[in-house]
């Protein structure tokens, strides 16, 4: 028998005519684009679960962020991030926190459908949400409270800051009316520093509603805050707290209150959760130049 040397069988190979070659098969059908629901992780002996319960591509992001700044710089600082400076890409995530003893909700997304839908996707329903803590009363953050069947979370208690409730309590705004009002004999309203549960802390974060909050987690010697909207973007507003955003109703509070925010995220390398953050919607500050750079976690929650 013949024997081939290496070099010989690949030129036979190479000579082979293409009907010979294995069988080309039917190409996969393209699937679209696509996120997780949801991202879970521990936190000392709670545990965390973000929830995507919408997405949406928004144009011109300069009439909403960076308002005070040229649209030259705009789109110079845009470049620098590798992000476009015609458009961006919201995200709203709720946060469910598991105590042991509690299940927790921060915020509802836009609509029922969205927030049950994430709920689901993550293993929970809406019935067995114990507690529902809004942080503040813009559209999006209370949207899923309520629909066409009536109340989402009908077991849970409500908890939002007092100062909140009482600036739209004569607003005359439709979505607070037709969302919140209905709960207000339901509500517990808490001032800065007052608990939701045990490791569970309001901090008065005011600026981009009246009386914004925040809110502490902690537990077994972890930390972590569930921080809102104080910054909406990631870049536009976080990196750069003195540009105005559109959807802050005292744009000077809202500046300082992120200036505040940020050094103490920096300082302390305290994580934090941001509504609007890139999903999954958490991750570090540190300081860079004269603002800041935000960092998304990694896999820092996962080594306990």
């Amino acid at each position: 028998m013949t024997k081939l040397t290496r070099r010989q069988a690949m030129l036979a190979g190479a000579a082979l005519p293409l009907a010979a070659a294995a069988p080309v098969r039917a190409g996969a059908p393209m699937m679209g684009a696509t996120m997780p629901q949801f991202h879970r992780f521990a936190l000392g002996g709670f545990e965390v679960t973000t929830l995507l319960a919408g997405t949406r591509t928004v144009e011109d992001p300069q009439n909403i962020f960076g308002l005070n700044v040229a649209p030259e710089r705009f789109a110079a600082v845009s470049e620098a991030n590798l992000i476009p400076a015609d458009k961006a890409q919201f995200f709203f995530t709720p946060t469910v926190v598991n105590t042991g003893a509690e299940l927790i909700l921060f915020d509802t997304g836009l609509n029922p459908e969205g927030i049950t839908a994430a709920l689901e996707a993550a293993g929970y329903s809406a019935d067995q949400v114990d507690k529902v803590v809004i942080t503040h009363m813009h559209g999006d953050h209370v949207g899923g409270l309520s629909g066409a069947a009536g109340q989402t979370f009908a077991n849970a208690a409500h908890y939002t800051g007092a100062a909140e409730f009482d600036a739209w309590d004569m607003s005359g705004d439709e979505t607070f009316e037709a969302k919140v009002r209905p709960l207000a004999e339901r509500m517990t309203f808490l001032d800065d520093g007052g608990a939701v549960a045990g490791g569970v802390t309001a901090m008065a974060a005011f600026g981009h509603t009246p009386g914004h909050m925040a809110y502490m987690l902690e537990s077994e010697g972890k930390q972590l805050v569930i921080a809102a909207d104080f910054a909406n973007h990631y870049v536009w507003s976080l990196a750069h707290p003195e540009w105005e955003v559109l959807y802050d109703r005292d744009k000077a509070a809202a500046a300082a209150t992120r200036k505040r925010m940020l050094d103490m995220l920096a300082a302390d390398r305290t994580p934090f959760i941001g509504y609007h953050m890139p999903f999954p919607g958490y991750g570090f500050v540190e300081p860079r130049d004269a603002g800041y750079r935000y960092v998304p976690a990694s896999y820092q929650m996962m080594l306990g």
